[in-house]
């Protein structure tokens, strides 16, 4: 079968990164997997390198770079909210509340898309807004499944505490009253990438006066079946 794109320079740089995909490789070894002539393989591989497409490890070794790894981020973002985005829609006429989908940056999480309740009261989250770690169930599904070291860290000035993450990895969802702000509940479940490990939360949330005391007895079924239509629909992209 002919691979050739008609671009022979990006041909040649393609056979550079699927060399990499095996593991560090030297120069010579470079040379060895594309076929390309030493002075081409390393003209192609220094000039990945200043992209960063390309990485030297230790040993000097040419190593896949953090580009890739950066442009594989913003792939599963696209792939998530074009997926999520009609779910969260049948997920906010279902239960009647606003539905959202957060994921983790650092010490906030993000809104990244949202299904808002069209009239009446309703808990207004615009996409873009950065919110506490330290509070509400979405923060509680984004922490829970951390490992060890980041999730106690994360329980440092957390409005919840580690037995609560226990019991939110058991039953598989999370809520929270009035932990954000006051007359405000919510109920969120994980979102799971191809690899299993979770990526983003979906929640609806809204007023206590009809979320109840206890909004997972609620809302927490159907939160849980869109995050699972979410997260098998990135693994259906994935493969």
């Amino acid at each position: 079968m002919d691979n050739s794109s008609g671009v022979g320079v990006l041909d040649k740089a393609v056979l550079v990164l699927n060399a990499l995909e095996a593991g560090p490789a030297s120069l010579a070894q470079l040379v060895q997997s594309t076929g390309l002539a030493r002075p081409t393989a390393h003209r192609l591989a220094v000039a990945l390198e200043h992209h960063r497409f390309v990485h030297r490890d230790a040993q000097g070794r040419f190593i896949l770079g953090p580009r890739l790894a950066e442009l594989s981020v913003a792939a599963g973002e696209d792939r998530l909210l074009a997926i999520a985005q009609p779910i969260l829609s049948q997920l906010r006429d279902l239960t009647g509340e606003s539905a959202s989908l957060f994921r983790r940056q650092g010490d906030v999480r993000v809104c990244v898309a949202a299904a808002e309740r069209s009239s009446g009261l309703r808990d207004t989250i615009p996409v873009g807004a950065a919110l506490p770690m330290t509070a509400g169930s979405a923060a509680q599904i984004l922490l829970a499944w951390e490992e060890p070291d980041r999730l106690h860290r994360g329980l440092r000035g957390a409005k919840f505490e580690a037995a609560t993450l226990a019991s939110v990895r058991r039953r598989g969802w999370a809520q929270s009253v009035g932990e954000r702000e006051q007359g405000v509940g919510s109920v969120s479940a994980p979102i799971r990438g191809a690899a299993g490990r979770v990526i983003a939360a979906v929640s609806v949330s809204g007023p206590l006066e009809r979320l109840t005391r206890s909004p997972g007895r609620l809302h927490a079924g159907p939160v849980i079946a869109a995050a699972e239509k979410i997260s098998e629909g990135m693994r259906r992209t994935a493969s």
